[in-house]
């Protein structure tokens, strides 16, 4: 079944060459697409998809307000913050709101198609910078876990340094030359030991004790 995708964003050209994209290629179906988050409010809920791509600076309602009240109905939508903006204020509203990634605009489409691949999946997908980004944030406070990070295999800890650098799980697979399922497994095992459950949340542990 393919992954089903709503997007709101109120340039119209954009919109619709995202829902192109989608719709050309294997495993996904754009459903529905929006100019405003007043629509997207309105319609969303009645034919709910799986991800929603949301754009940040939208008229009207902004795209961080209507991720929350999108959350707030159905609280296991996935949305992708799609937009221009990278600093860090806006990014912390969004996940705050809800969003459980973030891209740039300018991503190239092979690996906009991954993020929603992966936040399908239970991740959350950001671009390196924004990653590093809510990592130095992370920094400042979250808790160093050096008996956990000790835990992990050279492997592990491999795979674990690739999150840090932003890359997704199929760059991972090409530079360490293994499989994408062998991804996957480490990933799940790095998550279990440090006891966490998001990317952010791995990579802030691991750059905690550096």
């Amino acid at each position: 079944m393919p992954i089903t995708v709503s997007i709101v964003e109120d340039q119209e050209p954009l919109r619709a060459t995202l829902a192109r994209v989608l719709n050309r290629a294997e495993g996904f179906k754009c459903i529905s697409h929006f100019g405003s988050a007043e629509e997207a409010l309105k319609d969303i809920p009645k034919n709910p998809p799986e991800v929603v791509l949301m754009d940040i600076n939208l008229p009207g309602l902004n795209g961080v307000d209507c991720v929350r009240q999108l959350k707030e109905k159905m609280p296991k939508l996935l949305i992708i913050m799609l937009t221009v903006y990278e600093d860090t204020q806006n990014i912390f509203n969004a996940l705050a709101a809800g969003a459980s990634g973030y891209l740039l605009k300018r991503t190239p489409r092979a690996e906009l198609l991954e993020a929603i691949r992966e936040v399908h999946r239970g991740g959350s997908p950001m671009t390196t910078h924004i990653a590093r980004l809510v990592v130095q944030s992370f920094q400042k406070s979250a808790p160093a876990a050096p008996s956990a990070l000790d835990t992990l295999s050279t492997r592990e800890q491999e795979v674990l340094d690739c999150l840090a650098q932003g890359l997704i799980y199929k760059e991972i697979a090409d530079k360490l030359a293994i499989s994408y399922e062998t991804v996957h497994t480490y990933i799940r095992r790095i998550y279990e030991k440090l006891q966490v459950r998001t990317r952010t949340e791995a990579v802030a542990k691991f750059l905690k004790r550096e």
